[in-house]
This record gives structure tokens, C-alpha cells and sequence, in this order.
């Protein structure tokens, strides 16, 4: 499931997965776990949404996230 950045017109971009990339005859786009790039909620969506659905014409464009790219987890233990 590829993690995607949707850059809107006028807004923050928000940070989700998708089961497939959209195609040129979309014309909707929906996006799993939604929340802003620094991983805090969207604030105009409730907390319990785990699905939205926008129109592609409010879209500007959209980044496709690498699997290799995610953050790696660094914790500290202590001996």
C-alpha cells in the first residue's frame, strides 16, 4: 500500500495510503489513515476518521512516498 503526500490548493498537505495510485480518468482519490506530515490529526477531521474521499480537481499535485524512505525507529536502551 503506497503512502502518498496530496498537496491542496490553499492548505497544508496531508500524508495517507492508498490501495492503488489514481489514474487520469479518476476523478476521486481516497485516502487511508489521514494526518498532517508531522503525523498530528488534520484539525477540520474528526479523530475517529480512517477514510476520506476528495475530488481530484481540488488537488494540486501528489507525491508518492518510497517504502525505503520511511523514518527509521532509533530507540535508546539503556544496559
Amino acid at each position: 500500500m503506497p503512502s502518498i503526500i496530496v498537496h491542496f490548493s490553499n492548505e497544508d498537505p496531508i500524508v495517507g495510503d492508498v490501495d492503488v495510485l489514481p489514474t487520469a480518468t479518476d476523478t476521486l482519490i481516497s485516502l487511508k489513515n489521514p494526518r498532517k506530515k508531522d503525523g498530528k490529526d488534520v484539525p477540520y477531521l474528526e479523530p475517529n476518521v480512517t477514510i476520506v474521499v476528495w475530488p481530484l480537481s481540488r488537488i494540486s499535485f501528489i507525491e508518492v512516498i518510497s517504502a525505503g524512505a520511511d523514518e527509521e525507529i532509533i530507540s535508546f536502551v539503556r544496559e
